[in-house]
């Protein structure tokens, strides 16, 4: 079993930023990926970035690109989002997902670990 645990949200003004973690425990696998998802009132569930645990190779949705940066830290199981020029768009829980994931890294179904989420609040 592995638990993920985000933190970092919060509440700031357009054009501000923010930095993520999400610390990871228990059963961990270095063959994990992992990666950031969002969901704003009304809406489904939508990707925001992922990260291979090798390579590292990354992918970030079209409307974060430029502007959000997944990174983690293996030796300390730690993966990080630091998120810059927010937008009140931006508002959601963000949630933290890890799995072994063959391919489809946008793809929601693919990862076996979710955290409970933190909100993330931008104001214009």
């Amino acid at each position: 079993q592995v638990q993920l645990l985000e933190s970092g949200g919060g509440l700031v003004q357009a054009g501000g930023s923010l930095r993520l973690s999400c610390a990871a425990s228990g059963r961990t696998s270095n063959n994990y990926a992992m990666g950031w998802f969002r969901q704003a009132p009304g809406k489904e569930r939508e990707f925001v970035a992922a990260i291979t645990w090798s390579g590292p190779i990354t992918s970030h949705a079209d409307s974060v690109k430029g502007r959000f940066t997944i990174s983690r830290d293996n030796a300390k199981k730690m993966l990080y989002l630091q998120m810059t020029s927010l937008k009140p768009e931006d508002t959601a829980v963000y949630y933290c997902a890890a799995g072994r994931v063959a391919s489809g890294l946008a793809n929601a179904g693919g990862y076996d670990y979710w955290g409970q989420g933190t909100q993330v609040t931008v104001s214009s």
